[in-house]
């Protein structure tokens, strides 16, 4: 009777510690056998489907133990969405720590300044970072999805600030906006986008063509005042940019006489003021030039072919300009915007 009764109370004791005993090797001393292993988990990736993902791939021993482990933690509703690289040689509880405070695999794209939202959703579905440019495109022009990141606009354009980002690999792509409006509104917190009688809207818009008409820093503020004079006296802007953005989706990369002549909310050769919306996505030296304009009286700017442009005030002397730097092939020659970095370095010194 005694030996039934120690029996009894021992037993549940002994089961007790060798479930302990099991839980302990399979936590902290099994070891991850196979080679170092990257584990993808999708935004929104329940707790199950991530532990039998890592049971399937043989990462750790024991989904109950682990699962077990997770709830103990209170973390099965804490994993983030992304790639982490699992070390050949990890324990479960080094796997789980990986998973729940390590860094996630990434990768760096540069956006330049002056991409459109088209080209960026391009650069991003070529580094891989999202899957589709059209899910990236779709997304920058919903409406309501707009509104929500408080830009007054119908779309992200102006405010996917130009900048190197380090993406997971098949990020989302309402995360990629947010992360990119983010970071304009961090750079732009000291600014007061007010000048004039524009909004701050029309501002970025402004903006958007500086950047997209000179690569010279040291021209953005006079190309600047030369758009605020035309404005002032209600010409017409008359702009190559502004015009081709209006056509994107349909330009094959040669301006004709016959887009010129085309209607559209962004041809500043039809309309006599700003386009509805930014052209591109400015940097910041270029909203700082629309907010800081050079002071003069020049109506006119023609390409020297080499990324710098001559100022003119008259139409006459526009023409000329015309004549000497577009129309006489010999002055075109042997120049390039590429050579641009060097007059802005000797510029700098």
């Amino acid at each position: 009777m005694k030996k039934a009764l120690i029996f009894g109370i021992l037993s549940p004791i002994l089961a007790i510690v060798l479930a302990l005993g099991r839980a302990y090797y399979h936590y902290d001393v099994w070891q991850y056998p196979g080679e170092d292993i990257v584990l993808e988990i999708s935004p929104g990736e329940g707790f199950s489907s991530i532990n039998g993902k890592l049971v399937r791939q043989g990462i750790i021993s024991s989904g109950r133990v682990f699962h077990r482990a997770c709830q103990f933690q209170g973390v099965m509703q804490k994993f983030r969405a992304g790639q982490f690289k699992i070390m050949g040689g990890s324990t479960m509880k080094e796997v789980l720590d990986t998973l729940l405070f390590g860094k996630p695999i990434t990768t760096a794209v540069t956006i330049p300044e002056g991409k459109n939202l088209y080209e960026i959703a391009k650069i991003l579905e070529n580094s891989l970072v999202i899957e589709r440019a059209s899910d990236f495109i779709s997304l920058a022009k919903n409406k309501d999805f707009i509104k929500n990141l408080g830009i007054h606009g119908d779309n992200a354009e102006g405010y996917l600030y130009p900048e190197t980002y380090n993406f997971t690999p098949n990020q989302k792509a309402e995360a990629i906006i947010r992360a990119m409006v983010d970071q304009f509104k961090n750079k732009t917190k000291n600014l007061s986008l007010k000048k004039e009688h524009l909004t701050p809207y029309e501002i970025i818009t402004l903006a958007s063509i500086v950047e997209k008409e000179t690569g010279a820093k040291h021209e953005r503020p006079m190309i600047a005042g030369v758009f605020f004079n035309r404005l002032h006296k209600k010409m017409r802007l008359q702009s190559d940019p502004t015009t081709i953005y209006g056509i994107w989706e349909s330009y094959q990369g040669n301006l004709k006489k016959d887009h010129l002549l085309q209607v559209t909310p962004y041809n500043t050769y039809k309309i006599p003021a700003l386009p509805v919306g930014p052209i591109c996505n400015p940097g910041l030296e270029a909203i700082k030039a629309v907010l800081n304009p050079e002071s003069h009286s020049y109506l006119y700017f023609v390409s020297q072919n080499d990324g710098t442009h001559i100022f003119t005030k008259t139409y006459e002397d526009h023409k000329k300009a015309v004549e000497d730097y577009q129309i006489n092939r010999k002055n075109r020659e042997g120049k390039s915007w590429r050579d641009l970095s060097k007059k802005e370095n000797s510029k700098a010194l």
